[in-house]
């Protein structure tokens, strides 16, 4: 099994920075890519960004690129979302999630496996 924990939110407000963190333990050599997702309440959870273990590519969604940037530490097994220019629209629950085998889809809640308990950011205006 793969666990993630998830850790860096918190109160900011707009225009300040976070940096989120997820560290995976477990069998996790066998690990594709990460997933980082957000779900702000009565909303349905939506696509963040993603990253691939081996080859690092990185996929954004439209509303936090250019502001978001997602980095890994394969020795530490740690994946990292560094957020910039934050806004109130981006207060959520913030999730990452890890995807084992390959997919040629990554903005999917369904195709990964394991999930984080989540981390909160709320940014005030």
């Amino acid at each position: 099994q793969v666990q993630l924990v998830e850790s860096g939110g918190g109160l900011v407000q707009a225009g300040e920075s976070l940096r989120l963190s997820c560290v995976a333990s477990g069998h996790t050599f066998s690990s594709y890519a990460m997933g980082w997702f957000r779900q702000a309440p009565g909303k349905e959870r939506e696509f963040v960004a993603a990253i691939t273990w081996t080859g690092g590519h990185t996929l954004y969604a439209d509303s936090v690129k250019g502001r978001f940037t997602v980095s890994k530490d394969n020795a530490k097994n740690t994946v990292y979302l560094q957020m910039n220019s934050l806004k109130p629209e981006d207060t959520a629950v913030y999730y990452c999630a890890a995807r084992l085998r390959f997919t040629q889809t990554l903005t999917n809640n369904y195709v990964y496996t394991y999930w984080g308990q989540g981390t909160q950011v709320t940014v005030s205006s």
